[in-house]
């Protein structure tokens, strides 16, 4: 009798490691065919909504948060909460109208607080994540195929992130994180165009522009 017992958790413990690594597989698989199509693209313009949910600190924003952003390749344009990101593939500019600063920094945002900004939306789960597939889900008529990634950083701040991508054109839609500190943190796509006629020069900070401005620039 405890032989047969043994046999049938082995039996159990062998059908859900298989399980578990197939969802990892067709995880991968769709990852992969999302960054393959994004990626082909010269440039993408996406306006989006972002929410920020922490009911034990009593903390919801609503309405929520519009921004928009421009990605070609490593470059970005991004307007978000207020502020103008320019990142020029080696510089970045943080352009604050509502007090004239600007601050010009080495390299790309700064991620170690743990938040996924809006210009790594395509790129940050491509690292640093196990992922599996999660549920299929209907929103306003549109298939949603949701894969859910864990950090494989147990210290990371954030616990998990669900990956929301439309079945019919294989495009990110939805990203949900969740913090550590409780905090659900939501951005939803809600304009989509790729290839288009883009200026160089707009994902370049002008100096000369904003110091005629009256603009401080650090």
């Amino acid at each position: 009798m405890k032989r047969l017992v043994t046999l049938l958790v082995a039996a159990l413990i062998s059908f859900t490691n298989l399980t578990a690594q197939d969802s990892a597989k067709k995880a991968k698989l769709l990852l992969d065919e999302v960054s393959t199509k994004m990626g082909a693209y010269s440039n993408m313009v996406i306006g989006f909504s972002s929410t920020l949910v922490n009911r034990e600190a009593g903390i919801t924003n609503d309405p929520p948060i519009r921004g928009n952003i421009t990605i070609a390749g490593e470059k970005y344009n991004l307007e978000y909460l207020g502020n103008n990101f320019l990142f020029d593939g080696k510089n970045l500019a943080v352009i604050n109208h509502e007090e004239k600063e600007i601050n010009i920094t080495r390299g790309d945002i700064d991620e170690e607080d743990g938040f996924i900004y809006p210009s790594k939306l395509l790129t940050f789960y491509k690292e640093g994540y196990n992922y599996k597939m999660g549920k299929l889900k209907n929103d306003k008529g549109r298939k949603i195929q949701y894969i859910d990634l864990t950090p494989i950083d147990s210290n990371s701040d954030i616990v998990q992130v669900c990956l929301g991508v439309d079945a019919k054109t294989k495009h990110i839609y939805k990203l949900v994180q969740i913090g550590s500190n409780g905090a659900e943190t939501t951005f939803t796509i809600t304009k989509f165009k790729s290839n288009q006629p883009v200026s160089k020069k707009f994902f370049s900070f002008d100096k000369e522009k904003y110091t005629d401005l009256g603009y401080l620039i650090d």
